[in-house]
């Protein structure tokens, strides 16, 4: 069950709270999104990479890989940089379904690793945080009504769960599965290199994003 509920929480506490507070600072989201890149980065080293390569074809799956790392460019141009924490566009008073379909898309993959155990789980959540943060504060200071923004983030967070879910009924997933989170391996790789990339804020030193991305290393690495 937990599979499920966490990530949907993550999103939904995550968009209230914007609500509440009606905002966040620049810095802490900044460094929120250093340590949840690493983080995942190296969940995704630690623990899909050697899960993925212990069967079939080392070339087959280095070929979902980079074709993971081609979706999510794609991807990202629809959503202009969302998945990272990066909002290029503006949202109008219209249902913004492009970048619904974009993220819910991406979202809907990140269900599918879950599986592979706890830690991976984690690992999405603690993505998903930042994110959801950003995405809302970002919605909700358009000029999309807070009915709209609540129900653009609650179908947002269903995704998740809802990829997990499909795992279990599709029929015959697990003959394709191996395949599916290779794809999702090049998407996290893509995803976290450009958020510990966009993060160094014109390649200058900062102690504490540092910090933030050792922290993640360090954690990921124990868990």
């Amino acid at each position: 069950m937990k599979e499920y509920l966490l990530p949907f929480l993550a999103v939904i506490i995550s968009f209230v709270l914007m609500v509440v507070i009606k905002g966040i600072r620049d810095r802490s989201y900044k460094l929120l999104l250093a340590f949840s890149g690493a983080f995942l980065l190296s969940l995704t080293i630690f623990e899909l990479l050697p899960d993925v390569y212990r069967f079939d074809n080392p070339k087959i799956l280095g070929v979902c890989i980079l074709g993971g790392i081609l979706l999510q460019i794609i991807l990202e141009f629809f959503s202009r940089g969302a998945e990272h924490g990066h909002m290029h566009f503006v949202i109008s008073a219209r249902f913004p379904w492009i970048v619904f379909l974009s993220l819910g898309l991406h979202a809907l993959m990140e269900g599918i690793p879950i599986s592979s155990g706890e830690n991976i789980l984690f690992g999405i959540v603690v993505h998903k945080i930042p994110i959801a943060l950003i995405l809302s504060a970002f919605i909700l200071q358009s000029e999309i009504s807070i009915g709209k923004a609540a129900l653009f983030m609650t179908a947002f967070a269903i995704m998740t769960p809802f990829g997990t879910y499909l795992t279990t009924v599709l029929p015959g997933f697990e003959n394709y599965q191996l395949y599916l989170k290779a794809v999702v391996v090049g998407m996290f790789l893509h995803i976290s290199t450009v958020i510990l990339f966009e993060s160094s804020e014109g390649h200058t030193f900062n102690f504490r994003k540092v910090i933030a991305i050792i922290l993640g290393l360090i954690i990921a690495y124990f868990l």
